[in-house]
């Protein structure tokens, strides 16, 4: 459990040192077996994810009972619902990094490019806004996720799943990397 715990705050560290988050912004969480119950350690609501020691991450149950004091980030439902709907992942991170929040706030759309995983569609899979911390949100991105890797949340941000914490970050950093490629390029053939 507490090797869970550690990889939540690193990623939470990672992801804020890389810019993908700011100020009290995103959330992080792994998903664990203890005692045949999965456990979901997340990151608390309103706090930094540059800032956090042990005790600040919140354990909940898969239904988002809390197992520790604490309040869970507001999307913890959102990430409830991922695991419920898919056993192969491990770890979600949300962020809001600036270039790929930039394109869910247009009309344009990121491409898939490789680096992370064989490319079944061209561009990233988008969920229409819905209000952060809602039910909508939690079920249409648990259910528009699929069998995908990530998806862009339109007028928020992106969500990210691997099979560890730490790959759901390193993939974040990726999507934010080739929607500044995507950026830049599209500045440069005007």
């Amino acid at each position: 459990m507490n090797n869970i715990i550690k990889s939540v705050i690193e990623t939470s560290k990672y992801v804020f040192e890389r810019k993908l988050v700011s100020g009290k912004a995103g959330n992080v969480s792994a998903r664990f077996k203890n005692e045949d119950m999965d456990v979901i350690a997340i990151t608390p609501t309103l706090k930094s994810l540059n800032r956090l020691n042990e005790s600040d991450i919140v354990l909940v149950d898969i239904n988002g009972k809390n197992l520790t004091k604490g309040k869970p980030s507001s999307e913890v439902f959102m990430h409830l619902a991922i695991y419920k709907s898919r056993n192969d992942v491990d770890g979600i991170v949300h962020t809001h990094s600036p270039y790929a929040t930039g394109f869910s706030f247009s009309n344009e759309k990121i491409k898939r490019l490789e680096g992370f995983g064989a490319i079944k569609t061209e561009y990233l899979p988008e969920l229409k806004y819905e209000k952060p911390g809602s039910s909508d949100l939690a079920h249409g991105a648990a259910e528009k996720l699929g069998q995908e890797d990530v998806l862009v949340l339109k007028n928020h941000g992106i969500i990210a799943i691997g099979e560890t914490v730490h790959e759901a970050g390193d993939l974040a950093e990726f999507v934010e990397e080739i929607a500044k490629t995507q950026y830049i390029t599209k500045i440069l053939n005007k």
